[in-house]
């Protein structure tokens, strides 16, 4: 019997990226942080964010699920900080960005 992620995966559809706002919230914030600790940081740090949800639109289900069934994370690189997301069949739904260094914000509540 075929999963349904595989039936998503086999329409070849590029999917839309959906950032909720307390995801943005989250970045606008990390990206402040960033720029106020270095001039230029900030920019940097957009930069990983934005090639981690490139990886993502390319292959969605190539990330591994998270605690919560059906949200999968993408870690950033050079940053200590993951994406958290839903796969639908025309859209990519991030819930949140957050340092994974840091105590955990209950993300799993915005599924």
């Amino acid at each position: 019997m075929e999963r349904s992620e595989d039936k998503i995966a086999k329409t070849g559809v590029t999917r839309e990226i959906i950032v909720r706002p307390e995801a943005e919230a989250e970045v606008k914030k990390a990206f402040e942080w960033y720029d106020e600790q270095s001039e230029g940081l900030g920019l940097e740090f957009l930069r990983a964010i934005d090639a981690c949800l490139s990886g993502v639109m390319r292959n969605p289900f190539a990330y591994q699920i998270a605690k919560v069934p059906n949200v999968r994370r993408a870690l950033v690189r050079r940053f200590p900080y993951a994406l958290f997301y839903l796969v639908d069949d025309d859209a990519i739904v991030v819930i949140a960005v957050f340092n994974i260094k840091r105590q955990p914000i209950d993300w799993s509540a915005r599924v």
